[in-house]
Order: structure tokens, then sequence, then C-alpha cells
């Protein structure tokens, strides 16, 4: 059967890589895909914004499950348009997908359904938000924690957490002023910091069935320590020992399940992947945002621990029959992912940089290198993007792990090149 994957991403390459495995499968296509997916698959020159060329190729090559990766076209309707068109989809409606597509929908879902998330205001625009924080941060540069978010999508750049009220006038700014984000600041929300270490849990859902998967702790800020502006995420690691058994048991009943049956509720039902942005505070898990798809980067160290066939597992949810699938095997040895990324991100950057070490990099052992920004010019493997390769890396313990990740991505060059060094340091 041939399997049509639709995205550009480090996430898209895992998933093209891991559903080749499948016995039943005898064909992967990527829209438009990278350097890698090209070599793992088959790339197929058709941008994910341009739906109905995707609907007629599905129909056109006779695809038994298409699996939408990026946000943008989920919450733009591409999973309704290809079902609509008799395509099995794994992915969620563009309803549903409003979920990560508005923070605002996003925060009074979770204040609906009575699921722990920071204390929020919405505002429709930077007026109003600009007083209600000089009526609650009078003092000039008076300390103001604060996280200010863009409603829409921003490719994970559009939250901008402050520390005093000065940042937060700027974030402001940034958004509704400046239109950093463009329509994504349409709407804002300003919510109180909350304090800890992040997780990540992912589930898949055909709306009635829940199966959880192992959680991950990504990184996003740029640098270091975490330090910098945010990003779409610069490394992940799987499992994190911040959710243990107890403690995953506590996000199922008090996130997942009920987030699941408020969406049902709302008539929207959820299918595809749920991904829930948790803080560890000392009062519990609390909800930073719910994401739809798989994660980019913990999509990659995650499949490389599965260990059951993923084609299965997604036609289960696509067909709502997820509770007839048996329990997921994995390789219990941990996985961790770091991210190299073009000079300049997340702000701007040249591309168009030959990329070598590839090759020395997928022969070490538990190593596979996952592509996203690249793309083939002139018969060279260049940087097409921020976030260029998720080097990702198996081993008995996080720290052989990370020994073997960083073993490959001293192998890889290119001009301007660079990445986080301390990725799963925060599992010690």
């Amino acid at each position: 059967m041939k399997v049509l994957i639709v995205g550009n991403g480090g996430r898209e390459h895992a998933l093209a890589w891991k559903l080749g495995m499948s016995p039943k499968v005898t064909k992967v296509f990527v829209a438009p895909g990278n350097a890698g997916t090209a070599i793992d698959a088959t790339n197929v020159n058709i941008p994910v914004s341009d739906k109905a060329a995707i609907v007629k190729f599905a129909q056109d090559n006779e695809i038994a499950l298409a699996v939408v990766g990026p946000e943008a076209p989920l919450v733009d309707g591409l999973v309704d348009d290809l079902e609509n068109a008799g395509i099995l989809t794994f992915g969620p409606s563009a309803a549903a997908a409003e979920l990560e597509g508005s923070k605002v929908f996003c925060k009074n879902m979770l204040h609906t359904a009575n699921i722990p998330t920071a204390n929020y205001r919405a505002f429709r625009g930077g007026d109003d938000a600009m007083r209600y924080i000089k009526e609650r941060y009078p003092e000039p540069g008076e300390s103001a924690y604060v996280v200010v978010k863009a409603d829409g999508l921003a490719a994970g750049k559009g939250v901008i957490v402050c520390s005093t009220n000065t940042e937060a006038f700027d974030a402001i700014q940034r958004i509704c002023g400046d239109r950093e984000f463009g329509d994504a600041g349409n709407e804002l929300v300003i919510e109180e910091r909350l304090i800890g270490q992040e997780a990540s849990v992912l589930a898949i859902t055909d709306g009635e069935t829940i199966i959880t998967l192992p959680a991950a702790q990504d990184h996003k800020p740029a640098y270091d320590g975490d330090k910098g502006p945010n990003t779409g995420g610069m490394g992940a690691y799987c499992p994190t020992p911040l959710i243990d058994e107890d403690m995953m048991q506590r996000v199922e009943e008090d996130v997942l399940v009920p987030i699941v049956h408020a969406m049902k509720r709302a008539r929207r039902p959820f299918k595809g992947v749920l991904y829930a942005g948790l803080m560890m505070t000392a009062a519990g898990p609390k909800v930073l945002e719910f994401n739809v798809r798989f994660g980019d980067p913990e999509c990659q160290p995650l499949l490389m621990r599965l260990k059951s066939d993923l084609f299965d597992i997604l036609c289960a949810a696509a067909r709502g029959r997820l509770s007839e699938i048996d329990s997921l095997e994995w390789d219990e040895r941990p996985s961790l992912c770091v991210v190299m990324a073009s000079e300049g991100y997340p702000g701007s950057y040249e591309s168009g940089r030959k990329i070598t070490g590839l090759d020395a990099a997928d022969a070490i052992d538990d190593v596979k290198v996952f592509h996203a920004g690249t793309k083939m010019e002139n018969g060279n493997v260049v940087n097409a993007g921020g976030r260029v390769l998720g080097v990702t890396a198996m081993g008995d313990s996080i720290s052989l792990a990370k020994l073997q990740a960083y073993k490959a991505v001293k192998e890889i060059r290119w001009p301007g090149a660079w990445c986080r060094k301390d990725i799963s340091d925060k599992a010690r």
C-alpha cells in the first residue's frame, strides 16, 4: 500500500523512515519533502499549501493513507479535503486543529474542561493589553513575570517570556504594533509565567481511545542553559525522568481524557496526535499549550524507539478503531535528538551552504540523521531552513545516547552550523 506524507521537516522525514519499515507499505511519498526524504522515500514537488494538488495526487496514486505533518495545513483544513475525497487520512479536522491554531481558543477550552493551566487574559488589540500591564505593574521597570503569546500560528516563535513590564510592553508592541508575526497577532494572550521544567506528552487518539506515548523533553530556547529566544525546538530526548508512571497517569486523567471529552462535547471530535506541552510545577503539571501533531523534534527520538508498526497504528486511529491495537512495543533504550541550525536562526540566515559529513554521521552505531531544512542543489545537500538537521541517537542510558548523538554532530559541517551542547543535561 502507498502512503503520502505532507510536509518537509524533520518530523516528516522521521515519519517517512518509520512508515517505510512497515511490511504493508510498498511506497512512501513526501510532499514536498527534503534532501533526506528523497533518500528514504519519494519526494513530490507539491507545496503543503496547495490543497487541491495534494488531493489530486492522492487520488491519482491510490494513496492508502495520508499523514499531514505540520500544523499550518491541519489548521487550513487539508484533512477535511482529503477525507471528503475518500482518502483515509491521519490528523485532526480544521475545527479540531483550532486547539493549536488559536491560543485563545485553547485557553478557553482548558478553562471549560477544568484542566490545570496558567491564569490568563485574552485581548483583541494592543491598547487593551498595554493598559492591562500598566494597571497591574505601574512602576517603571517593575518585575512582571508574564508570558505574551500571539494567538495564531507563528512557527513556534510567537511566545515571548517576560520578566519586567518593559519587556511585556515590548512584546505587545512586536505582536500587535510591529505585526512581527503577521495575522497570528490579531489577538494575544497574556498569562502568568509558570515556574518549573517543561515536558511533552504526546498521545494518539481517534476521539474515543487514547494511546499515550513515552514522555519527552523539548529544548525550545536557542542557547545552552535555556538562554535566548524561543525556537521551534533545539533538541529533545525520550523518555524524561520528569514523568514517571504515577505522573503519567495523572496527566492522562487530568489533561488528556478531559480535553478529548471536551472537544467531543464541543462537536469538534479530535483524531490524530494530541501533544500536551506541560510545565511541571510545585502544584503539579499545568498545560502550557496543546499542539495537534507530532512535535518536531520530539517525533524523531520517539519514532527511533518505536518497535510497533506505525502504519497499523495510524490507520487504526484514522478509521476510529484504535481500541483494536495491541499495546505498543518500545525499545527500552532512551533516545536523543540534537538539532543543528543555520547561523542566525531563529532570526535571518543564509541558505545554500553545502553540508558535508552526513554519511559519516549516519554510519555511527544507533544514529539516524533526520533532515529538516535541506535540499539538493547541484548534486550537493545544502541548508534550506533555520533548523537543518535532527541528529538522533540511542544508547543504553541517556548519557550514552547523548554521547552518540554529539559524536555524529562532530562529523557534520557547513559554514555557520551550530547547535546546543546541553540537550538532556536536565535529566541528571
